[in-house]
């Protein structure tokens, strides 16, 4: 197992993020209880709840710290296994709450997470993260604690949490708006890169149009998005209105046309940007070498050129995706559904879970996006004679 030499001396990272732990545990509600949806509720910390037994919950802060202090490559990899025994435990400390204060699971009663539990959940990513960069293996530890979620889900343990509530309410709604979402940031991010590679090759192809092109594509990048909404709602109202073909087909001044023309606007920059960078940075004298071989300029491009650029566009592809997936929820405001409604709904009717409902599924798919295309941009950096070694 590789740990860097750093490792060896006494983790300061861990040690702040471990007294930070305690400090939460100790001060942090981790959860309130209400007696309905519309009555706030009363905040209750681990030491109300369990009382002297909490002391107990105290010792996983304080591991973190004696295994950071130590600093070995097997002290780092006993605090990966408390961090990692701590997040799977997490659901299972909020099912015992949540059975101790709402016995009766048809009761109005319900319980919301505190400051305490996502200032903890946080903590904990941190100290994972920190430790999955000093030990560099073990990413398939991250399937323990959704393992251990998907099973106190799948049982019921967690039904008198709000944010479960609000799902059951809407589940319908909810899965209906998260396809509407994906599908959305999709159309976008397929469109925008089907654009931005055309703009890369006709920037490559004549020089003279990179100045003015980045420049118009950042000056979109600047308009704040409710602006670009506001700007497009009269040109497209007035398409619709004269031609009865785009009416049919759904465009109006809110909706999802709109929507999708300003995520497309907005993906072009950093995907335009990273395509032109990624194919002039190709070695020349690969290439000249390619057409040393006999290769025409189509194959030189499409067997060399472009393979070596990848990892760079594929940088693109990400940060615009992950983009998109964010900017999507803004396109509710507009009429465009997606996630973004249900967090507008929340803020209106100051119900946090409800905002929950819609930012958490949003929180987690950039996650996803950025890390599987994270993963894919690695594959392809990788060389055939550094594996085979």
């Amino acid at each position: 197992m590789a740990v860097h030499s750093s490792s060896r001396a006494a983790n300061r990272v861990l040690l702040v993020l471990g007294l930070a732990l305690l400090a939460a545990l100790l001060t942090l509600d981790l959860a309130s209880v209400a007696p309905n949806r519309i009555l706030p509720g009363e905040g209750v910390s681990l030491w109300a709840w369990l009382g002297p037994w909490s002391a107990s919950v105290w010792a996983f802060p304080l591991l973190v710290m004696a295994f950071a202090w130590r600093g070995s490559a097997r002290a780092l990899v006993l605090a990966r296994v408390v961090v990692v025994a701590a997040l799977a435990l997490l659901p299972w400390v909020l099912a015992a709450f949540a059975a101790s204060r709402v016995p009766d699971a048809s009761s109005q009663a319900r319980v919301t997470l505190g400051a305490g539990f996502w200032v903890l959940l946080f903590l904990l990513l941190m100290c994972w993260v920190e430790l999955h960069a000093r030990l560099r293996h073990g990413l398939w530890l991250v399937l323990l604690p959704l393992l251990s979620l998907g099973l106190a889900l799948t049982q019921g343990h967690l039904e008198s949490l709000a944010l479960i509530r609000e799902y059951a309410s809407r589940s319908d709604a909810f899965h209906a708006a998260l396809r509407y979402h994906l599908l959305l940031v999709s159309a976008a991010v397929g469109l925008s890169l089907l654009l931005a590679f055309a703009l890369a090759l006709a920037m490559r192809r004549f020089p003279s149009l990179r100045r003015g092109g980045f420049a118009l594509l950042s000056l979109i990048q600047t308009i704040p998005s409710l602006a670009l909404f506001g700007l497009l709602l009269a040109p497209l109202a007035w398409l619709a209105a004269r031609y009865a073909w785009l009416g049919e087909l759904g465009v109006q001044g809110i909706g999802w046309a709109p929507a999708l023309i300003a995520l497309v606007g907005y993906s072009l920059l950093p995907m335009t940007r990273n395509s032109v960078v990624a194919l002039d940075g190709v070695d020349p004298r690969v290439v000249e070498a390619a057409r040393g071989m006999g290769m025409s300029p189509a194959q030189v491009f499409w067997r060399v050129r472009l393979p070596l650029a990848a990892p760079v566009i594929l940088e693109g592809i990400r940060i615009t995706t992950v983009q998109a997936v964010g900017l999507a929820a803004v396109a509710a405001l507009i009429g465009a559904g997606g996630l973004g409604t249900f967090i507008f709904q929340g803020l209106g009717q100051a119900a946090m879970d409800l905002v929950l409902l819609g930012a958490l599924p949003i929180l987690a798919l950039a996650v996803a996006a950025d890390s599987l295309l994270s993963a894919l941009a690695r594959l392809t950096r990788r060389q055939p004679g550094r594996e085979a070694r």
